[in-house]
């Protein structure tokens, strides 16, 4: 292990934490500004701005003719964003979920992925299956954005009838909004060179101890693109911005599916080519976990801390699974038996009983 191993480790850190202050500090603010809820600005701004190496490693994949790298990293990092940077973030702090994202935004997610496993069916994701993700993208965006500027104008009409003597809110200056554009752009900035550093670190330190580079692949650079939803929920989760956490990582779902795979499907010389095995076996892990999501977040719109450490469990297990599967160990086969015979039943199990007994709350 070198030293620049140990600065690249040691700038990567210093930058993802910075830019993850700066980032939930101008986001959560230009949110209070224009009086868009937070949540809106964790679907939209924060997860598209903390999905930008997942863009960058897919678009430049896919049109350097590795597709498979493209699609691996969109379904890895989906599975990483909900297990490990939900489950981490529920463990530092537990979490409130909106509504909404149980009624609208979780059944997007699920939409998504059932969306691009039918399109991938086929064995390619073609320009033409990537035009129409990116339109889905592009409808998304558009139809949050509009109904929190509807919300919130009918809310301020609501103030004003209900206290007609109310001095009116101060105007908006235009320094204001960019100051705050200019944070949320260099918190992206700082979030993309951290993990960059981070990423290089962490694998030159796997190969000096001696892990091939399979091993590197399925577990260093498939987490480090997801560095950046790490560091920004987990930094919102305990400035209290916990929408926010919650928001970026199912809107990063939606961004890494629509829009990075959308996009890389545009610019993949014959498209993506989708391997029989991920069609069989990550995909629907993906959508899984995307469904697990449901009852979790329904029971007392919570995330709480056992929970998240469920999760993260899960997560380790899956990871553990890829390395010994890929690297043909006999205790693959042995971890999966006892992940599919035991844990997944008695956690479904769990769940449902806990969803049953909110809904009788809920009800009562």
């Amino acid at each position: 292990m070198t030293l620049m191993t140990l600065i690249y480790l040691a700038a990567g850190l210093v930058l993802l934490m910075g830019g993850a202050e700066v980032l939930v500090r101008g986001a959560s603010k230009l949110a209070a500004l224009f009086g868009i809820p937070s949540l809106v600005i964790g679907l939209t701004v924060v997860a598209f701005g903390t999905s930008a190496p997942e863009t960058a490693v897919s678009v430049q994949s896919a049109f350097g003719g590795s597709g498979d790298l493209a699609l691996g990293n969109v379904v890895g990092s989906n599975i990483a964003n909900v297990l490990l940077i939900l489950g981490l973030t529920a463990m530092v702090a537990p979490l409130i979920v909106s509504r909404q994202l149980i009624r609208l935004d979780v059944p997007l997610l699920i939409a998504a992925g059932l969306l691009v496993w039918v399109l991938g069916a086929n064995g390619v994701l073609s320009r033409l299956d990537g035009a129409l993700l990116f339109a889905c993208i592009v409808a998304y965006t558009l139809y949050m954005v509009i109904s929190s500027l509807h919300a919130s104008k009918r809310e301020a009409q609501a103030a004003a009838s209900e206290n007609p003597d109310a001095k009116p809110a101060p105007a908006r200056t235009p320094m204001a909004w960019v100051m705050y554009l200019v944070m949320i752009v260099a918190g992206l900035v700082l979030l993309v060179a951290g993990s960059h550093f981070l990423v290089e670190g962490a694998t030159s330190l796997a190969r000096a101890l001696g892990l091939s580079d399979l091993v590197i692949g399925l577990t260093v650079v498939a987490v480090g693109t997801s560095l950046p939803e790490l560091a920004t929920s987990i930094l919102a989760a305990v400035r209290g911005e916990r929408d926010i956490a919650v928001g970026n990582v199912v809107g990063s779902g939606l961004f890494n599916l629509l829009c990075v795979l959308g996009l890389a499907s545009l610019v993949a010389p014959q498209g993506i080519p989708v391997a029989a095995n991920a069609l069989a076996f990550d995909f629907p892990v993906m959508i899984a976990v995307s469904l697990a999501c449901l009852p979790i977040f329904f029971t007392g719109y919570r995330i709480e801390r056992w929970e998240g450490l469920l999760f993260f469990v899960y997560y380790a297990a899956y990871t553990t699974y890829l390395v010994l599967y890929s690297t043909h160990q006999g205790s693959a086969t042995l971890l999966g038996d006892a992940v599919l015979m035991y844990a997944l039943p008695l956690t479904a199990v769990t769940l449902v009983v806990l969803s049953a007994r909110a809904w009788r709350t809920q009800r009562t």
